[in-house]
């Protein structure tokens, strides 16, 4: 396969050379490589730390005291742990759990400013991550979609072009006072919401298929938490927009 994922942990760069790193005549046993159960497994490790961590900064935001630090803290370890994660993947046995509880600091505060804002917000925007997450995962286990490399370049040239048009309405938003036309509740912000949303779950498609192709590699036991870091980090982007799209949706009531 050529083309990347766009989450920087389930590229096929490292995959593949992770897997030339194992001496061709050295017998690995089955408990030594990556498999998709203990991916999953890894996964939901990953998230119930996120879940505990995030009941800290939502804690401190319900009872008036003010979430900020932990929660930009979070949000800059959890950059940086993605970021050496990224070269050092052998390491993301300690990396990955560290990701988790950062950035769960990151989403209890963010979480509980929205839920203040707009009652019971969280709770929908949990539930339509997690039915997202169930679907596309029965959708890509029966086949119903096929993970091919059109499919994959549409999705990273959609991604790219997000991320890129995020990054320079922020730069430009800092320096004037243009307003991002994804910013306030109009028909026109909904509805780059929903895009972004639609290819965020598209991105699972592709971590689906590169952790299935990391088991079926026999990849080191630790890529395992590899890829249910890179797994995560789709998860909370999802988690987010769904987050931004109710807060838009519950604004124009």
């Amino acid at each position: 396969m050529s083309s990347n994922s766009k989450n920087p942990f389930l590229n096929n760069k490292i995959f593949t050379s992770t897997k030339e790193e194992v001496h061709e005549a050295t017998i690995i046993g089955h408990e030594q490589t990556m498999t998709i159960a203990g991916t999953m497994n890894k996964s939901l490790i990953l998230f119930l730390l996120l879940t505990a961590a995030a009941m800290i900064t939502w804690w401190m935001a319900a009872n008036g005291q003010s979430p900020m630090v932990p929660m930009i803290g979070g949000a800059i370890m959890g950059l940086i742990l993605v970021v050496i994660a990224t070269f050092k993947p052998q390491l993301s046995g300690y990396l990955a759990p560290g990701y988790a509880v950062f950035e769960g600091l990151f989403i209890g505060g963010i979480s509980a400013i929205f839920e203040i804002k707009y009652p019971g917000i969280v709770t929908q925007a949990v539930g339509a991550t997690l039915v997202t997450f169930a679907v596309c995962l029965g959708l890509y286990k029966f086949k119903i979609i096929q993970v091919t490399e059109r499919f994959k370049s549409i999705v990273i040239a959609a991604t790219l072009a997000i991320a890129t048009y995020y990054l320079i309405s922020w730069l430009i938003s800092l320096f004037t006072s243009f307003v991002p036309v994804h910013y306030g509740n109009s028909m026109m912000s909904i509805g780059i919401s929903v895009f972004v949303i639609v290819i965020a779950a598209m991105n699972l498609f592709l971590d689906f298929d590169q952790i299935e192709e990391g088991a079926s590699r026999k990849m080191p036991k630790y890529m395992e938490w590899y890829g249910a870091m890179g797994l995560m980090i789709t998860l909370v982007w999802l988690y987010m927009e769904f987050l931004r799209l109710l807060s838009k949706l519950n604004s124009r009531d």
